[in-house]
């Protein structure tokens, strides 16, 4: 009995160890798979991460471009305003003017003067200097020529309506006269 429990001992081992062995393959197998799926998931996260960071990159460059146009239509809204505004203005710093020729009492008008001043200064409003400035065009705009030979060329002789600057822009240039030394060596 004893080559028989022997024989079917070592039938159990070898049935065992094979049984042990295919587990291990399985396993190996298994793992061998799930390597490839990791690796394969992995490539599917840095897919994902690489287009968030693009739609990220879209997202931000969308903002900005949504807050300059924002920006733009309130700069461009402002201007409009401000530029009605001062057609007002102008329109009291005349009406001064013809009173004060007159030897008319202008003080009311000078204190609302004084207090349009006030306004356009708390919003950045500021004059252009125009009167014995060399012209330039982007403050300046030039309505007529006067021949002057003691003045540079393009040299500011007279402001015919004020120009103004809100926040760095220009909302409306100076209308000038400008100096020549000679007109009709221009037209030659």
């Amino acid at each position: 009995m004893s080559d028989a429990y022997d024989v079917s001992q070592n039938d159990l081992t070898e049935t065992h160890e094979r049984h042990n062995n295919n587990d291990e393959m399985e396993r190996s197998q298994e793992l061998e798979t799930m390597k490839v799926q990791l690796e394969h998931e992995k490539e599917k996260v840095s897919s994902y991460e690489k287009k968030i960071q693009y739609l990220l990159a879209d997202f931000e460059n969308l903002k900005k471009r949504s807050d300059i146009d924002i920006q733009n239509r309130v700069n461009s809204i402002t201007d409009g305003v401000v530029l009605k505004f001062l057609g007002i203005y102008d329109d009291f710093v005349r009406a001064k003017d013809v009173l004060s020729k007159q030897d008319a009492n202008t003080q009311g008008l000078d204190s609302i003067l004084k207090n349009m001043d006030a306004f356009l200064t708390e919003f950045g409003v500021k004059p252009i200097e125009a009167v014995g400035e060399i012209f330039d065009p982007k403050l300046h705009e030039a309505i007529s020529v006067k021949e002057d030979s003691t003045l540079d060329d393009n040299t500011i002789t007279t402001e015919l309506r004020k120009g103004y600057i809100l926040k760095e822009r220009v909302i409306r240039p100076s209308l000038v006269e400008i100096s020549k030394r000679s007109i009709k060596e221009m037209k030659m």
